[in-house]
């Protein structure tokens, strides 16, 4: 089974592929699809859009777990952020998979067990949990992949599969 993780932003908007087979799990893919900040939005929304559009069609996960933003004091920023996560819900919905969202304290808790974690706290647990000996860059593909482990967390192993 794979989970794709979306960490999303209009600018850069994270993306993490974690496969679980029993009760192993393993970073499939992880990165960033950039936007630049010089086109206008529906142009970097339709970019955005083909890329999670690629990534679901290569990865065919069974769920696409996303990043809720809760709070941003930039306006823009937040309209971003939320456009972003807009596309990506639409296109895992479009093409069958099962969406779900987190916030990013429940994604600290799954993840680093304290509500708290900082960014580099979390980027630590997450390459500890999947094995992953280099560091994570951009931190957006941690996050990632940190939103894919939390749905892992919080619903085990697939009926049927074994360890």
């Amino acid at each position: 089974m794979f989970v794709l993780g979306i960490d999303p932003g209009l600018s850069r908007c994270g993306y993490g592929v974690v496969e679980q087979r029993g009760h192993k799990q393993r970073a499939r893919a992880a990165g960033v699809v950039r936007t630049s900040h010089t086109d206008n939005t529906p142009d970097r929304l339709a970019e955005l859009q083909v890329e999670i559009r690629s990534l679901i069609k290569d990865f065919d996960p069974a769920v696409v777990a996303v990043e809720r933003v809760l709070f941003q004091t930039n306006v823009r920023t937040a309209m971003g952020v939320g456009q972003a996560s807009g596309i990506v819900m639409a296109e895992a919905i479009t093409a069958g998979c099962k969406v779900v969202e987190y916030s990013p304290n429940e994604i600290k808790m799954a993840v680093a067990g304290d509500g708290s974690a900082d960014k580099d706290q979390m980027e630590h647990m997450v390459r500890l949990l999947l094995n992953i000996a280099t560091p994570l860059k951009p931190v957006d593909a941690a996050d990632a992949l940190g939103v894919a482990l939390t749905y892992l967390a919080n619903h085990g192993v697939p009926a049927g599969m074994g360890a």
